[in-house]
């Protein structure tokens, strides 16, 4: 019979007001806190080895008897307690230091698993020790320190691992077979999962490794399934409000593709044709366009952005950064030149007068396309009328601020893109709510970059092979990390090196210099010269990251490669091979660690975004890759988005089925609904 749980944690055995503190410095405050609090390793200390067998750099667990006990005070402040344990084939010290209060826990006769590793010295000198073991008395009780596989937690000051161990191992006992198990009972047998109780012990206190793999994969999968119940009921929520039914617009849209100096590509023309589609429907459009670097994902914005404009709608597009977002600016202003639809820039940096002006301006309906970075959601902005809110790169927002723009309006149409491409199992999770189209064609003529990487010796020979293609026509950018010279920070600013470029290196070239602190005025001047030809070379930091378009730049240079991460080393790459002639990017750099020489070596091993993707999951971890943490979804304890791909898809499935199949799924399955309002709660 089900018992109901203590509200405080102070009520588990071993725990009282002291440890109920420290518990809540690892964010426990509750049972089910504690319960799904799981060990961040094991240590296999279920093998018993005979002491005659036992060698140094291995750990192992012994079964000894307690044969002697001595205190050493070999100096002030040190204090050795050594306990000689035999199995019948040798002897073994297990040696304490400062800790005589154990000498207690310890009787002659009495017989205890010691698990630890032999140690190097006292072997030279024909002594078998082990120092600081762990230890556990053999009697009629569980052992849970040694002679098993033995769980290894996170922990805090004042913590141990063998009080932890304790009081997790109470808890289970008394309180995991009372916990509400919210998997529906035909999932269970369907795909054979274990009980809840049974779960939990095995991720605790597995006993074998059967036991731990089926755990592991009940647990896994009810994250996965409440994650995608989550997602998909938030989708559907959305998908059941009544939007915006757009108008087909095909003479404005017709006129602004006319306009343009190139031709659409077969893909972003099957793409416009999906987002066309969902915006011309009642139910409103929840798209993520996702598209490799230079794949044209801006002119699909521009086109669906028209559609809302034209349909006398308010077009919105954010940013993460002020400089994407005057980026964005200046190109949208550039597309819409030639239509009589006026773009405005919204950002922190503008004054209290140009900010006054700019709110003004979108509450009188005097602009049609307002530009900008997460100022857009802020409060005192009323809009006329939203039809359609773009998110550019959305890995940098959280679910919740997605939500909250779309409420500014009655329910616009929401387009999300990115330029980082998302393994499906990750695309699954996080942007489980949204459709996705995936532009996967580049525009005709680009030629794949050739890449490198060399070290700073190496830079002269670099230098001269820039002057080469620049004789040839061609224009280089050098990217640095850093806008000025820093004391804490040793690595090359573009100032700095612009100054010395400028100087001696390239003193025949004309050279320009770009980052954030640069007007907005100058900013565009900057990036005109270039576009024109008026300019060699561009020193900047990483202000080029996205948006500019310069065929006849074949040359990216990047100052300090270790220091910037994969996919952004691979949107720097992304800004050459966008003309005719063979680009090249060359990375200068000194990596010291290995994740710093791995991501190098992939650069040059290939440009293809979704292995890129790929490895930089494997090298960072979801939660890195993402920059923040994502808002709006709640932390996988268990499950790996990377590795539990084939659980993610019947998490899916299972999820699809409920909430598509059931019209009062709510009803039929009261506790996952409780658990998902419970999530919502808390993100």
């Amino acid at each position: 019979m089900k018992k109901e749980l203590p509200k405080s944690i102070e009520f588990v055995r071993g725990v009282g007001t002291r440890y109920a503190r420290l518990l809540q410095k690892l964010d426990i405050y509750t049972i089910e806190d504690l319960l799904y609090y799981f060990p961040r390793d094991y240590q296999d200390r279920s093998k018993l080895v005979e002491i005659r067998h036992i060698v140094p750099g291995e750990l192992v667990t012994i079964k000894g008897e307690v044969i002697k006990i001595t205190e050493e005070r070999p100096r002030r402040g040190l204090n050795i307690l050594k306990v000689t344990f035999s199995d019948g084939t040798d002897v073994i010290n297990g040696v304490w230091f400062n800790q005589s209060y154990l000498k207690k826990q310890f009787q002659k006769g009495k017989s205890f698993f010691l698990s630890g590793e032999l140690n190097e010295k006292s072997w030279r000198f024909r002594k078998k020790e082990i120092f600081n073991p762990g230890y556990e008395e053999i009697d009629n009780t569980d052992t849970i320190h040694t002679g098993r596989v033995v769980p290894i937690y996170g922990l805090t000051s004042g913590m141990t691992q063998k009080r932890l161990r304790e009081i997790i191992y109470n808890a289970l006992k008394d309180f995991s077979c009372h916990f509400t198990d919210i998997l529906p009972v035909e999932i269970k047998k369907k795909y054979g999962f274990l009980d809840l109780d049974r779960s939990l012990w095995g991720l605790h206190f597995p006993e074998s490794r059967e036991h731990f793999i089926y755990a592991r994969a009940r647990l896994a999968f009810e994250e996965l399934f409440v994650l995608q119940l989550l997602v998909l009921n938030r989708k559907k929520g959305v998908l059941s409000k009544k939007g915006i039914q757009h108008k087909p617009c095909e003479k404005q849209i017709k006129e602004f593709l006319e306009s343009l100096s190139f031709e659409l590509t077969d893909a972003q023309k099957r793409v416009w044709q999906e987002i066309k589609g969902d915006m011309e429907k009642a139910a409103p459009m929840q798209r993520l366009l996702q598209g490799d670097v230079g794949s044209g994902k801006t002119v699909i914005a521009a086109l669906a952005l028209l559609e809302t404009i034209a349909n006398g709608y308010q077009g919105i597009i954010m940013a993460p950064t002020e400089i994407l977002a005057e980026q964005h600016y200046l190109k949208l202003k550039d597309m819409f030149a030639k239509t009589a639809y006026r773009v405005c820039l919204l950002i922190g940096s503008m004054s209290q007068s140009e900010r006054k002006g700019v709110l003004s301006a979108i509450s009188e309906k005097m602009v049609d396309l307002i530009v900008g970075t997460h100022t857009l959601f802020q409060e005192g902005i009323e809009y006329y009328k939203p039809g359609l809110i773009v998110i550019d790169e959305q890995h940098r927002f959280g679910v919740e601020q997605r939500y909250r723009l779309k409420e500014k309006g009655e329910n616009p149409d929401l387009l999300v893109m990115t330029a980082t491409p998302i393994p499906r199992t990750l695309s699954l999770t996080v942007y489980g709510d949204l459709d996705l189209s995936i532009v996967d064609e580049l525009p005709p003529g680009r030629s794949p970059v050739i890449t490198t990487w060399r070290d700073e010796e190496s830079r002269g020979k670099i230098y001269n092979f820039v002057k080469e293609k620049l004789k040839e026509g061609r224009q280089a950018y050098i990217v640095c990390p850093l806008i000025e010279p820093s004391e804490e920070v040793k690595a090359v600013s573009a100032m700095e090196l612009f100054e010395k470029l400028t100087d001696s290196v390239f003193k025949e070239f004309r050279v320009g210099l770009l980052h954030s602190k640069v007007s907005t005025d100058e900013k565009k001047m900057v990036m005109d010269q270039f576009r024109d030809g008026e300019l060699d070379i561009l020193v900047s930091t990483t202000v080029v990251e996205v948006g500019v378009d310069v065929p006849n730049a074949t040359i990216m240079i990047i100052e300090n490669a270790e220091r910037f991460g994969l996919a952004q080393l691979h949107q720097l790459r992304g800004r050459v091979g966008r003309g005719e002639h063979q680009s090249y990017c060359i990375m200068i750099a000194n990596p010291t660690t290995e994740e710093g020489r791995k991501r190098l070596t992939v650069m040059t091993e290939t440009t293809d975004g979704f292995r890129i993707a790929e490895e930089d999951l494997l090298i960072r971890g979801p939660g890195e890759f993402f920059g923040t943490k994502q808002s709006g979804m709640p932390d996988l304890k268990v499950a790996n988005i990377l590795k539990d791909h084939k659980l993610i898809q019947i998490a899916r499935k299972e999820a699809e089925s409920i909430i598509e199949g059931t019209d009062e799924w709510q009803e039929k399955y009261p506790l996952l609904y409780e658990k998902i309002n419970l999530i919502e709660l808390k993100v």
